[in-house]
């Protein structure tokens, strides 16, 4: 095995980042920060953990391991225990439960950042401290200076982006609750960030933080329609999240051409901040209103981005993992725009950047950026976590993190796969999501989860006598917004009463109802994933699906009935047999309220 000290040059094909020939001093500084840290990975991860551990020092947490007041790398690993959420459950939950004593870390914990659902079915909190809003802050600063390098002149215009915040709580302690987005855009660094020429949105603040998803989706659109021609570049968070823009378009166009040719506001949009806003940027424009209208009824949507917005250079949108699944919709509704995955960061940690942000989305790598947090990586053997300059390329890791927030050694579940270094820092692709099988938005399903809801709704099948024999699944993003496809195969015992379609349509949504509250919310506040769907299929069905599998290859004592599906052939084979198909027939319930 090569160890890593071998690995530190960079390869001749992998230069360092060049300043842009019209970079001003400040993108030049961040350009030249980035080439600092990764040139020096290994000594600044070891200052960042001795950091950490210093200021951490006297916590509850740290202390239970008998450290001593060490801060070597020899020690952490000895000592501290490589953990998962469910490890740190009890702790964070006296935080939550109004528990000010320094348990994770030294600074008090401001308030709580929401993660993916657990399996009990509610979302992950990730404590979190005000001083690392400076540190996040620092890499969004990184972005416009990298991308300045690719796409010239950004600052000659604005960016359509759909930014939205979303449902937040507080714990019984009164700690705020929310996802990580949602706390940056509420923030004063978002809220009062200084002018800059590169990072210009159409989208008011006033919009983007609204609430209700309808007023704020409407208000970004309409800015972004009457500023049409400055737009340089659109975008969301994710892929999905552009391609719900796109549809809201279809189906709201026509009140938004009103408001623009008669220079008034829809009366569905009540929020008193938007509309004085509007009020001073909403002009009559009846040439504009006739070019959407011309544009927007008619059947044909291929490139429909680069028709309304002529002057954009790329999308800027997370096409990566989950979200690959969009790239054939997103380059239909663009002519095949370049998709910018500009970086990598979740509600625990914020990762790194992508070094080549106009590459393909199957070359999308991001570099680590070794200020941000202390890493490790768990190799696909599930052998001791290597540090950040010991991974080798090809080779596939699970990423451990420990934070200045006062997580440590923390199992954050994503899957990267080394690709390359720039100088001494590595760079990855996000391989999956571990364990995930579903996933239309933010949403995250396991193989358990499903099992659940399988076993759930299949109770509402015992007066029929009827149960489910197989099941797989699909995520489909076809339809906007995507949804989740179940295919069961049932044996029916009496076959002169089988369940009703009515019945069905409710195991349906007894399947939502027991998914987790992050699909919940997508489903019933965001409207970010549609109603789920059931497809019966033919008896015998999954016995053919053997038959296919094993004609290519597979062994008959080793097979074993996929949970998910998505090659194409077994989709044709599934959809060939379906002999009834069942929606759910209403949204699950789901309230911001915190489960007690």
């Amino acid at each position: 095995m090569a160890c890593g000290s071998e690995l530190l040059s960079p390869s001749p094909i992998e230069q360092p980042l060049a300043p842009a020939t019209a970079c001003d001093e400040k993108s030049a500084k961040a350009l030249q920060f980035i080439e600092e840290v990764t040139k020096n990975t290994d000594s600044v991860q070891e200052r960042v953990l001795e950091e950490i551990m210093r200021q951490n020092a006297d916590t509850e947490y740290l202390k239970r391991f008998d450290l001593n007041g060490a801060t070597d790398r020899k020690s952490f690993k000895s000592k501290i225990p490589v953990v998962t959420y469910e490890d740190l459950q009890p702790d964070i939950q006296r935080i939550a439960n109004g528990d000010r004593s320094t348990i994770f870390c030294a600074y008090p914990i401001s308030e709580f950042l929401t993660s993916s659902g657990t399996s009990a079915g509610e979302r992950k909190l990730m404590p979190f401290i005000h001083e690392e809003l400076d540190r996040r802050q620092l890499l969004y600063s990184l972005l416009m200076p990298v991308m300045n390098q690719y796409v010239p002149d950004l600052d000659k215009g604005k960016a359509l982006h759909f930014l939205f915040v979303k449902a937040e709580t507080k714990t019984p302690g009164g700690l705020v609750a929310r996802p990580v987005l949602t706390s940056y855009y509420k923030s004063d660094h978002f809220k009062n960030r200084p002018f800059d020429p590169y990072n210009l949105y159409t989208s008011p603040n006033e919009a983007i933080l609204c609430p209700d998803s309808f007023q704020s989706m409407y208000t970004q659109m309409l800015c972004g329609l009457i500023m049409r021609h400055q737009v340089l570049r659109v975008g969301a968070v994710f892929a999905s999240g552009l391609l719900r823009a796109i549809r809201f378009l279809q189906l709201n166009w026509q009140q938004l051409s009103h408001d623009i040719s008669t220079g008034t506001l829809s009366p569905k949009i009540t929020d008193p901040s938007i509309r004085e806003c509007m009020a001073k940027l909403l002009k009559p424009d009846p040439e504009l209103a006739e070019f959407i209208n011309m544009e927007c009824s008619s059947e044909d949507w291929e490139r429909i981005i680069t028709r309304i917005w002529p002057n954009t250079k790329y999308l800027d949108v997370i096409v990566t993992g989950a979200m690959a699944q969009y790239i054939p919709t997103l380059d239909y509704y663009s002519g095949g725009l370049p998709k910018a995955c500009t970086m990598y960061g979740s509600s625990e940690c914020y990762f790194g950047l992508n070094l080549r942000p106009i590459s393909d989305p199957s070359d999308v790598s991001y570099t680590i950026m070794p200020n941000m947090g202390y890493f490790e990586f768990i190799p696909h053997d599930d052998s001791s976590p290597l540090t950040l300059s010991h991974v080798e390329v090809g080779k596939y890791y699970e990423l451990v993190i420990t934070t200045y927030c006062g997580l440590n050694r923390y199992r954050v579940g994503d899957i990267l796969q080394v690709t390359r270094f720039h100088n001494t820092a590595p760079e990855f692709r996000f391989v999956r999501r571990k364990n995930v099988l579903l996933s239309i938005d933010s949403d995250k399903t396991d193989e358990s989860e499903l099992q659940r809801g399988i076993e759930n709704a299949s109770v509402l099948l015992k007066e029929f006598n009827t149960t489910v024999v197989e099941y797989t699944s699909y995520a489909d993003t076809k339809s906007i917004p995507g949804h989740y496809v179940i295919y069961w195969e049932l044996m029916i015992k009496n076959a002169s009463r089988p369940p009703t379609n009515e019945v069905l349509n409710q195991c349906c949504l007894a399947m939502e109802e027991s998914l987790n509250s992050v699909y919940r919310q997508g489903r019933v506040a965001d409207n970010s994933i549609g109603p789920l769907e059931i497809r019966v299929v033919k008896n015998g069905t999954f016995e053919e699906l053997m038959d296919y599998a094993i004609s290519r290859g597979a062994s008959i004592n080793q097979y074993k009935v996929p949970r998910c599906v998505s090659f194409t052939p077994i989709m044709e084979l599934l959809d060939s047999r379906v002999i009834s198909v069942h929606f759910s027939p209403a949204a699950p319930h789901w309230t911001p309220e915190r489960r007690r």
